[in-house]
């Protein structure tokens, strides 16, 4: 059993070096084979052991997918530990060691949670489901419950305030092709590949006490090479659609990325720093022509009500020089804030303004604050509390309507699809990853590339320190800072109003799946009764 653990564990660990900094994407296809085999195995061995009247889950049948989802998000999201140490905040090394410690494992687990229900549901699903004579037909029934209960899952996990670590993401930035059939019906399309695939590959190893087991391995092996290659080939179709570009649609957009350390980020001297430096980079960019220019979140850190609260030096350059700028900053909303971003006009008016919705816990809001709020409030720089932002936010801009993500947003595809579905015609991301290590600056910049690709949108990202980026709708990342410098760039990106196929009906594919995995089983019963009688 100790080996079946190290296994789920290491196996755990590949999947979560597909993503940033080790980006080996491929592992993506075939990490989740051993855990399928030891959870399908240890059903077979359960199903002896019935007799013994052991417990319906014993504590080592949950150690499995346990140590396969803390390989896999605890890798995965190691980058949290970049919080620490927290001294600029207040928080005393040891004390903001331990938290940093708390957060990785609170996320970690959380995310094992997912893998741990799974699993279980896995397993039930089949103690419950007579196997089929036919061996092929016990795999894609295995097959379809497996990839319609982890999309569920996903769906389930990422409708709450905690996730990133999708199986879809581990596909970003590389694999564009993959990457575009979430066009068709949003990420869990990505996740259902893999699950699909790594299932059909766990198969090939599983029934070997069939009389025909050449023949059925053969059959599962060419559906496995039929399934991979035809996801690619539809996905690379799709990639390869060509952008229609008219002139009338051009946007010329300028980034300013201000490199403002969190250390004096909320004092006086990051104040002044970030006035002069976004000042400056405004009326440079403004100097090239842009149409607008996207300043990252919170880039200026004032609450922002009426013109009277903007930057003196700011405004002036923006009521001189006349290009809309989107400022990040704080909003207020019944004497609480809210972490926003602001339309400015050549008037100086705000036009608009999008308050960021998912919220980051722990760093921008506390869970449980009448329990824990005064344990950890000093984690928040705020003096007031931050407060979300509701879903169903439009944007609009002298430019058409535009979707919004601030910083945490960019997790959560549903607030994306909904905003294009509203007419948002571009997207722009800002964000303030100051406080993370590089790796998460990566993560962020793949997950804002899939949210391009599934409204088939430009993005324009603006971020403190890194990266921030111009990516097209087919994932294609245009131009790409570096870490930690001062940057200005401008780029033209075109506004746009079609709508894919998730755009218009949302994730219809998870649906359909569940529908799917019921009715099988239901039939295959029926008719089973029906041949005994």
């Amino acid at each position: 059993m100790k080996l079946h653990l190290v296994i789920a564990l290491i196996s755990g660990i590949l999947m979560g070096l597909t993503t940033a900094p080790v980006n080996a994407w491929p592992l993506a296809w075939i990490a989740l084979v051993p855990l399928w085999v030891l959870v399908v195995s240890y059903e077979r061995k359960k199903a002896e052991e019935k007799k013994a009247k052991l417990s319906f889950f014993p504590f080592t049948f949950l150690l499995l997918p346990l140590c396969w989802g803390i390989g896999y998000h605890g890798t995965a999201l190691f980058w949290i530990t970049g919080i620490h140490p927290m001294t600029w905040l207040g928080v005393p090394w040891l004390p903001s060691l331990l938290i940093t410690i708390f957060c990785w494992t609170f996320i970690t687990l959380w995310g094992a949670g997912l893998v741990t229900v799974w699993a279980i549901g896995f397993r039930t699903i089949f103690d419950l489901i007579p196997n089929s004579k036919y061996p092929i037909q016990n795999t894609l029934v295995r097959l379809l419950i497996g990839t319609a209960l982890w999309c569920s899952l996903e769906s389930f996990w990422s409708s709450g305030s905690l996730w990133w670590t999708s199986l879809s993401y581990t596909q970003s930035p590389h694999n564009l092709a993959i990457l575009h059939l979430g066009q068709i019906s949003g990420p869990n399309t990505i996740t259902a590949a893999i699950v699909a695939v790594n299932g059909l590959i766990a198969e090939l190893g599983i029934g070997k006490e069939k009389n025909n087991f050449d023949k059925v391995i053969l059959s599962k092996l060419i559906i496995v090479i039929s399934l991979l290659a035809g996801l690619h080939i539809i996905g690379f179709v799709l990639y390869s659609r060509p952008l229609i570009q008219p002139p009338e649609t051009a946007l010329k957009v300028g980034i300013i990325q201000g490199n403002i350390p969190n250390k004096i980020k909320f004092n006086s001297a990051g104040w002044y720093r970030a006035i002069e430096g976004y000042t400056i980079g405004y009326r440079t960019l403004a100097d090239k022509g842009v149409d607008a220019v996207l300043i990252p979140e919170t880039a200026l850190p004032f609450i922002w009500t009426n013109p009277d609260r903007i930057p003196r030096s700011f405004y002036t350059a923006v009521l001189e020089k006349g290009a809309v700028a989107w400022v990040g900053g704080f909003g207020e909303t019944e004497r609480n804030l809210t972490n926003s971003l602001f339309t400015v006009t050549a008037s100086g008016e705000i036009f608009s303004r999008y308050d960021k919705v998912k919220l980051v816990p722990l760093g921008e809001y506390i869970p449980f604050e009448e329990y824990l709020g005064s344990l950890i409030d000093k984690l928040s720089p705020l003096d007031a509390h931050l407060i979300l932002g509701k879903p169903n936010q439009v944007f609009d801009t002298p430019f058409g309507r535009a979707i919004v993500g601030i910083c945490y947003d960019s997790a959560f595809s549903e607030l994306f699809r909904r905003q294009a579905a509203n007419g948002g015609e571009f997207i722009l991301s800002a964000a303030n990853d100051a406080h993370y290590k590089e790796s998460m600056m990566a993560q962020h910049h793949a997950q804002d590339i899939m949210r391009a690709i599934e409204t088939d949108r430009w993005a324009v990202r603006a971020t403190n320190t890194g990266y921030s980026g111009i990516i097209d709708p087919h994932g294609q990342t245009q131009w790409l800072s570096k870490i930690n410098t001062f940057e200005l760039h401008a780029a033209t990106i075109y506004r746009r109003q079609s709508q894919t196929l998730y755009v218009r009906w949302g994730d219809w594919l998870t649906p359909l799946l569940l529908l799917l995995a019921a009715l099988i089983p239901a039939v295959e019963y029926l008719l089973q009764k029906k041949n005994d009688n």
